[in-house]
């Protein structure tokens, strides 16, 4: 399955899936039912904009201008992390 983007898809958690940090490792999970992935940094400062409210597009200019990055750059790398999460049913569009 291959999830197509647009920059107006509206991105949330699959139902039973939430991000949750973990106040005693200090981390960020991914729980989902029968199993749990750790994010990186990076990838959870992605995720905790992930609200079923924020489109794709919102998503990425939040983070350029949060980072002081170049929209182009940002875009690409979260269209293709947001897209691996879709096919694993972790994220909806």
């Amino acid at each position: 399955m291959t999830a197509s983007l647009a920059e107006d898809s509206i991105i949330r958690f699959a139902r039973g899936v939430r991000l949750q940090h973990d106040r005693v490792r200090e981390r960020w999970i991914i729980q989902a039912p029968e199993r749990a992935f750790i994010p990186d940094p990076v990838a959870a400062e992605v995720l905790k904009l992930v609200d079923g409210t924020r489109t794709l597009g919102q998503i990425v200019a939040e983070l350029a201008s949060r980072f002081a990055a170049p929209v182009d750059v940002i875009g690409r790398d979260v269209h293709v992390m947001i897209t691996d999460l879709i096919n694993r049913q972790v994220l909806v569009a």
